[in-house]
């Protein structure tokens, strides 16, 4: 039977790539007899499909091997460290250092089904759902995310992203993001994490119009799309998440496996730009 089966498993030298970073199997134990693989390529089905799990196709083995796998990994944090060894080879590949000196942070608020995990109603998106927070270099990489309920200000979920981030990312100096992140929180951020933050603005839509009576009259204009600097780039990250259609929705009861589904759509993502790379 061949190892790639559908269009989304991971060609050869995608394998090639990741085979390296994946865990042992535990030492003293027995041979593993599970191929990895296959493994991998039922976990990116599932989120790529946006099926359950019990709908994994048999070809990639027990769906329940493949959930085991997929928990197990995400509990000893691999997912989160296989990300980080490919984007730092992305990074070189690209010229640039291995940690970045600047970053971007933005939120997307969706919604989460009736089993799903701790959830709150975004007023400004008019969403009840959940919201993932991510911060992204300027290359769109993802450096880090975290979920939390969607009536959770900006302001306040910024803190849970940037904690702590100091140590990870040693580099970083420069953070850019939207008004949503302003006041009490600019203050915090220089002084606990030490960045300087630099808000990019929205441009006034305002133009004229006459009136009946000849007059001009000042008014605003219907919103546009307006690729905003630097802004873009984080907005564009998210939506390449919100392409798999197991994102489309935050279906997960707990907080930690929506990030770790996060973590594999930028898996999915820099190996496929490592073998363009190689080209």
């Amino acid at each position: 039977m061949p190892v790639s089966i559908y269009p989304r498993d991971l060609s050869d030298r995608e394998w090639a790539l990741r085979k390296p970073v994946l865990p042992g199997a535990k030492p003293g134990g027995r041979p593993r007899s599970v191929d990895l693989r296959r493994i991998l390529n039922g976990v990116f089905y599932l989120l790529r499909t946006g099926c359950a799990w019990r709908y994994v196709p048999r070809e990639y083995g027990p769906w329940s091997t493949v959930f085991h796998y997929f928990r197990s990994w995400r509990r000893a944090g691999v997912w989160e460290r296989i990300h980080r060894v490919l984007r730092e080879r992305v990074r070189r590949a690209a010229g640039r250092a291995a940690t970045p000196s600047a970053a971007m942070i933005d939120s997307q608020s969706v919604k989460t089904t009736e089993q799903g995990g701790p959830h709150g109603y975004d007023g400004g998106k008019k969403v009840n759902g959940g919201k993932r927070h991510i911060l992204v270099d300027t290359l769109g990489l993802l450096l880090t995310v975290v979920v939390h309920p969607a009536n959770l200000q900006d302001r306040e979920g910024a803190r849970l992203v940037l904690a702590g981030l100091p140590a990870r990312f040693p580099r970083l100096r420069h953070l850019w993001a939207d008004q949503a992140y302003t006041g009490p929180l600019l203050d915090w951020i220089q002084e606990q994490v030490g960045w300087t933050v630099e808000v990019v603005e929205r441009s006034p839509r305002r133009g004229f119009v006459v009136t009946a009576d000849g007059q001009f009259q000042r008014v605003a204009l219907p919103k546009t799309f307006e690729p905003l600097p630097r802004r873009w780039v984080v907005e564009r990250t998210l939506a390449w998440t919100s392409r798999s259609r197991r994102m489309s929705k935050d279906y997960e009861r707990l907080p930690a496996t929506s990030e770790a589904l996060v973590y594999l759509t930028g898996i999915r993502l820099l190996l496929g730009r490592l073998t363009r790379d190689q080209q």
